[in-house]
């Protein structure tokens, strides 16, 4: 949609004005037969239909371009009420300059800033409505450093609120030492699992060794054994030795 005409002071070219909405051009696009349109207007005429709605030529979106520059700074020029007139502004300025100033403009209707709030204030009023909004909040003035708002200036006990802040904490505090603690036992269990695997692990080594230590020592008597029949051998060959 376009600008309210009523807006502007003194006279507005047709060429700036909207084929579709008949209001001054805003966010204008221009089709390949000159005519030129608000760019949410053509959008939305183009869903619907595949011709200019002046002249019904072939459009589609692909062929719409900007306003030509001169018919640009024509639109930029005109003169037009800030759209907060009827609640007081006077400002007239160039369409160029409208939207900077709308958005600065004392007279705007802007929402309180305290959560909670729904009231719709004039800008330059704002500050005025924080001083005395139900919803305005502020530092207990007794000390305990909590922010309360104004409604609730009635209902507020520090020690009921210091009361349930401390359980929180301790909740907090609970829960943290449950986490350390079952994360110490989950630890404590997996080096124990660790450890058991470990001592099994040693224990069959220790049985190998044993295992093979018992060889050893059956082969060693083995060789004991072998060497004193070999020794007995000499000394019976010795004597044979001799008798011959």
């Amino acid at each position: 949609m376009g600008y309210d005409i009523e807006r502007f002071v003194g006279y507005v070219n047709e060429g700036l004005l909207c084929s579709i909405c008949r209001d001054v051009l805003e966010d204008p696009l221009q089709a390949p037969c000159e005519h030129a349109f608000c760019t949410a207007c053509i959008h939305g005429w183009l869903v619907h239909h595949s011709n200019c709605p002046e002249d019904r030529q072939m459009i589609d979106v692909s062929l719409l371009r900007p306003l030509y520059r001169y018919m640009r700074n024509d639109l930029n020029r005109l003169q037009l009420h800030c759209k907060n007139r009827e609640y007081g502004c006077e400002m007239v300025c160039s369409l160029e300059s409208i939207d900077r100033h709308e958005r600065e403009c004392e007279y705007s209707q802007i929402s309180c800033s305290n959560a909670g709030c729904t009231v719709q204030i004039e800008r330059r009023n704002l500050e005025g409505h924080l001083a005395v909004c139900e919803y305005r909040s502020r530092e207990c003035p007794n000390g305990c450093g909590y922010t309360i708002l104004s409604v609730e200036d009635t209902q507020h006990n520090c020690v009921a609120e210091l009361r349930t802040e401390l359980e929180l904490l301790r909740s907090e505090m609970i829960c943290r030492v449950e986490e350390a603690k079952h994360e110490m036992e989950s630890r404590l269990d997996s080096q124990r699992r660790h450890m058991v695997q470990k001592e099994s692990i040693l224990q069959n080594e220790i049985e190998e060794l044993k295992s093979q230590m018992s060889r050893m020592m059956s082969d060693v008597r083995s060789l004991m054994a072998a060497e004193r029949q070999h020794r007995q051998e000499l000394e019976q060959a010795e004597l044979e030795k001799r008798e011959l």
